[in-house]
């Protein structure tokens, strides 16, 4: 079987899949002219959504394509075929993104951004550092990422809540809300974890109305997608004092433009996208998995449900 890798770190890609799987027949390239060739001869695609997606738009059709990003919104624009089966990225972001949640919860706890302005103006600053232990912790979008997340906070003694796209019985968490619950819910929680995916259920998510029914203390950390915050209302809430602060992984335009105002926004950290990086050994791990399910005509790890979108 052919396959037509579209990475930007293609080579590593290549040579990992050949060792892993060299029954199979890997194509690839770093020159988008190239890739247009090689793809009608492969019918699996492996690769990052937006240089697939630039493939479906010149009219090629696979038979499967592997994300190799969670996320797949390029592949689901107006007018791209979805004639294909689609597997998204699951599994693999788990540990690193519960890192990443707990390096900027513990963060906040003991307030390091502070403690280095303390230090800056030589002031000694011997306020005592505050634990994880009894906060609530509300996870918005508990699928396979968010499940993860939860299991790592909850050696940490927190509280866990989730939001889901309906309510439902879910361990670890005390309770698994519906989207329409998230107001009521924001008011409980010294936590709010953004996960959700790009649907059209999620954009404007959280706007001025929401922002307001968080409590004070309350730290929002959005490494979902930046669709689903109004990034003017944020600003505004910030200043306002209704959370206390923000770390933005995601925005709607990547990279921030120079003159948007999250770069100046009181109580606000830009995290550049890097909360969970894709591991090229772990997703060739997954792709050969499913691989193994496609020959066979079975279910993919992470199929995509083209009417739900994702």
């Amino acid at each position: 079987m052919r396959v037509l890798i579209a990475e930007h770190d293609h080579a590593r890609y290549a040579a990992l899949l050949r060792a892993a799987a060299p029954e199979l027949e890997v194509l690839t390239s770093g020159d988008s002219a190239e890739l247009a060739r090689q793809a009608p001869q492969c019918p699996v695609w492996l690769g990052q959504p937006d240089l697939l997606a630039s493939l479906l738009r010149q009219g090629h059709k696979p038979g499967w394509i592997q994300s190799t990003w969670a996320g797949i919104t390029p592949l689901l624009a107006d007018g791209l075929p979805r004639d294909y089966r689609l597997s998204r990225a699951v599994g693999i972001f788990g540990q690193v993104m519960a890192e990443y949640m707990l390096t900027y919860m513990l963060g906040h706890e003991r307030e390091v951004l502070s403690r280095l302005v303390s230090q800056v103006e030589r002031r000694w600053d011997d306020r005592p550092g505050r634990s994880l232990e009894g906060r609530k912790v509300l996870i918005v979008g508990v699928g396979d990422i968010g499940q993860r997340v939860a299991e790592f906070l909850q050696p940490f003694g927190v509280a866990l809540y989730g939001v889901a796209s309906s309510a439902r019985e879910q361990a670890p968490f005390v309770e698994v809300a519906a989207l329409a619950d998230l107001p009521r819910l924001v008011g409980q929680v010294d936590y709010v974890l953004n996960l959700l995916p790009d649907t059209p259920a999620t954009h404007d998510l959280y706007d001025a109305a929401l922002f307001k029914c968080f409590q004070p203390s309350a730290l929002f950390i959005n490494a979902g997608r930046g669709v689903a915050v109004v990034d003017a209302d944020l600003v505004e809430a910030l200043k306002e004092g209704h959370l206390a602060g923000a770390v933005i992984d995601v925005c709607r335009q990547e990279p921030l433009p120079k003159q948007h105002p999250f770069w100046t926004a009181w109580g606000l950290l830009l995290t550049g996208h890097s909360s969970a990086p894709t591991s090229p050994t772990a997703m060739v791990r997954l792709f050969v998995e499913n691989v193994r399910a496609y020959e066979a005509g079975q279910g993919l790890r992470g199929e995509v449900d083209f009417a739900r979108g994702y």
